[in-house]
């Protein structure tokens, strides 16, 4: 097994990375909750009938009460109407302040059952267990948790970490392949922001039986670095914010989509392929960085350019999170493994990557 830990003062947790370890996630909880009696499992419609059994069964041999909370897959699950039935739903089972809630999903999963944790009860124990690439190198370690608004994405929630993640390689099996490769855009990040011996690694193993055979190291090495980001600066106010590299103008491209149309991956491939031509342009990126981002991107079959119009820009980092006022922090490379913070007006933003696709 591979642990890592994140030090947080009072708030410390381990990620553990092991194939098979689904089947001991009720020791595992226990471990960290063990005064709970009562568990709140929530998953969505796609996870439920591949893992219910095995983390019911896990949970029930560890003497926990465990109750499964089922959400429709996708993005669109995370607003405030599903967030208030696990509220309810969670009150129907009769939790107490000494309980805890377990996520076993993605991303969205992720995002959603932990803001119901850190919500109810003003906040209860919360344990994750990812079962996509994405949510395994990403979201579910730093603890973000997060609603959608009508405004845009993640923009209601709160920072609360998890008492533990559980990351299952053997999950991943049950993955298609694009899914399996929008996750590897978050992985790609990693090796862009500050590991180029890692970027060059990934470059060497286009494939998905490559990447598997090594699969515990990507998450190591990934999850190591979202670490040490994070225990550094776990509210997002300096360091953590190279983690946004591609983000930014990702959800540029995720809502010219309709949020349908392209996966949180697939626009950040998009993303750090702009981000890194937006570098050069700004005479901050070496020229020859766009290309070996786009090469890496294209070899695991993830889109380097999403058409996206001016106001579509302009909505997206209008709304963006690291922005204050009329700027915004563009996070750029200055050399592959290396990401810097780029402040800059909202505006000018907007006018450089309008150019890149040549609209108005």
């Amino acid at each position: 097994m591979k642990t890592l830990t994140v030090a947080l003062p009072g708030r410390e947790y381990d990620i553990l990375i092991q194939r098979g370890l689904l089947a001991q996630a009720g020791e595992r909880v226990r471990a960290v909750l063990p005064q709970a009696s009562k568990l709140a499992a929530v998953t969505d419609s796609n996870v439920e009938p591949l893992y219910r059994k095995p983390l019911l069964d896990s949970l029930t041999a560890a003497g926990f009460e465990a109750r499964l909370f089922v959400v429709p897959a996708g993005e669109k699950s995370k607003n405030a109407a599903q967030l208030s039935r696990l509220w309810e739903g969670f009150m129907d089972f009769g939790l107490t302040r000494t309980d805890g809630v377990v996520a076993l999903g993605g991303g969205v999963v992720g995002d959603l059952a932990g803001f119901a944790a850190a919500t109810v009860l003003r906040g209860v124990g919360f344990v994750q267990i990812p079962t996509t690439l994405l949510a395994q190198v990403d979201s579910s370690v730093g603890g973000k948790v997060a609603i959608d608004l009508n405004a845009g994405k993640n923009l209601a929630g709160a920072f609360y970490q998890p008492r533990l993640v559980l990351m299952d390689p053997n999950v991943l099996n049950t993955l298609n392949l694009p899914q399996f490769m929008e996750g590897m855009a978050e992985v790609v990040k990693y090796g862009c922001i500050w590991d180029a011996g890692f970027f060059e690694f990934l470059t060497a193993r286009p494939s998905r039986p490559e990447l598997m055979a090594d699969i515990e190291h990507i998450l190591y090495t990934c999850c190591d670095i979202k670490r040490q980001v994070v225990t550094e600066d776990e509210l997002d106010t300096g360091l953590r914010m190279i983690l946004n590299f591609g983000h930014t103008l990702g959800h540029a491209y995720e809502l010219a989509g309709h949020y349908t149309q392209w996966s949180h991956g697939e626009a950040v491939a998009a993303g750090m392929c702009a981000a890194a031509r937006l570098g050069v342009s700004l005479g901050v990126t070496p020229a020859d960085v766009p290309g070996k981002i786009e090469d890496a991107l294209a070899s695991l079959g993830l889109p380097t350019s999403i058409p996206c119009d001016a106001a579509t820009y302009a909505a997206a980092v209008g709304r963006d999170k690291k922005g204050t006022g009329a700027d915004v922090t563009a996070i750029l490379l200055d050399k592959i493994g290396r990401a810097v913070p780029y402040k800059m007006p909202k505006a000018q933003l907007v006018r450089l990557l309008g150019s890149f696709h040549k609209i108005p």
